[in-house]
């Protein structure tokens, strides 16, 4: 008896908890589903940066339960790689997926967001962001704008770039047409070279027309899928103007108010989980493609490292372009501040624990 009033009282509870099911199930089911375009300053060869906004996509799809779908388009099919920016700020686009790098003629204070030449590495990027006052930086720099920004991909710490002739001394940028972008480039602007910006996608056609002597791009994976190894002969390392490469997720902020809060923690993060992933696959990636470059292309591509002089020569100028760059706006000169306070305090711990252990590891 005491088994059967038991079973009474269990299905009873049951029978309640189904009735709450059935109850709530039609506010679930109506919860509005959202469709954004999303453009990239990526050409479809970028298997990593292009194929990361596509898992981004895939990954807000699967999080949100179909609530946000985000069609993803490389750069040119719907926006020129470097329209992005603007299109999102007037709403065309609901986001876009870039480098913060490439619209310093907006706000100087962009320089600093994608990395520094002689600054941080990879991590301490990050850290800066979300344990310094990075990301608020960013976040106030972007406002005038009408967007919302959150760092994305890291590439880690890239190549020095592809030159048609060796560098032996500082003497050798002068009159050199190079590919590369923001602080970096006004360095060797210092050094007598011309900076030709050009998105990836057009690099190859560049070098292989002689409209520039050389560029720099990402790293040996990346790198090979534009064909650049087929178009200068000496490869240089390390990519001292971009020591902490780090792209942007960023969204249009009518667009990004306007939805449920759980969903725009979704945007946030799989954001930062696109820094782990992509990182990570890059890493992967240049492995296989340095030890192609080594063997299939050894008799056409020198791996060379830039000479000791030449280093301490770049790093003199740049820290005189980051400097002049930070005081052509007030905002630039506080995220200067701000990311060299940062750096500074990041310094000693860094030379205590991962410049020690490479060390170690070296000898």
């Amino acid at each position: 008896m005491e088994r059967r009033r038991f079973l009474v009282r269990a299905g009873g509870v049951l029978a309640a908890a189904g009735a709450t099911a059935v109850i709530d199930a039609p506010n679930v089911i109506a919860q509005p589903k959202v469709q954004w375009r999303m453009a990239t300053s990526w050409t479809p060869a970028l298997d990593i940066l292009q194929g990361g906004a596509h898992r981004f996509a895939r990954m807000v799809d699967d999080m949100s339960g179909g609530r946000l779908k985000i069609q993803v388009f490389a750069a040119g099919e719907l926006i020129p790689a470097f329209g992005v920016f603007d299109a999102c700020s007037q709403g065309t686009l609901d986001m876009y997926n870039s480098a913060s790098y490439y619209w310093v003629g907006k706000e100087p204070a962009c320089n600093w967001f994608t990395t520094v030449p002689f600054g941080m590495n990879p991590q301490g990027q990050y850290d800066w962001y979300y344990y310094g006052d990075g990301l608020k930086l960013w976040e106030e720099t972007y406002r005038p704008f009408n967007l919302v920004p959150r760092p994305s991909a890291s590439t880690g710490v890239q190549m020095g770039g592809w030159f048609r002739r060796k560098i032996n001394t500082i003497a050798d940028y002068k009159g050199l047409k190079f590919r590369i972008p923001a602080l970096g480039g006004k360095a060797i602007t210092r050094a007598g070279a011309t900076v030709v910006l050009t998105p990836g996608g057009e690099i190859y056609t560049a070098l292989e027309r002689g409209v520039i002597d050389g560029s720099e791009w990402v790293g040996p994976h990346d790198d090979m899928k534009l064909g650049l190894h087929r178009t200068a002969r000496y490869y240089y390392y390390p990519g001292w103007h971009e020591p902490g490469t780090t792209g942007e997720f960023v969204f249009n902020k009518k667009a990004y108010d306007a939805l449920p809060v759980d969903i725009q923690r979704i945007l946030d993060h799989a954001a930062t989980a696109m820094h782990t992933l992509e990182f990570g696959e890059y890493d992967a990636k240049n492995i296989i493609a340095l030890q192609r470059l080594r063997t299939e292309f050894k008799s056409k591509v020198e791996i060379l490292p830039f000479p000791a002089e030449v280093m301490r020569e770049l790093k003199k100028l740049a820290l005189e372009a980051n400097k002049e760059e930070s005081e052509k706006s007030p905002m630039a000169k506080k995220v200067y501040e701000s990311y060299n306070e940062f750096a500074a305090g990041l310094h000693p711990w860094h030379i205590m624990s991962e410049a020690a252990y490479h060390s170690l590891l070296a000898g």
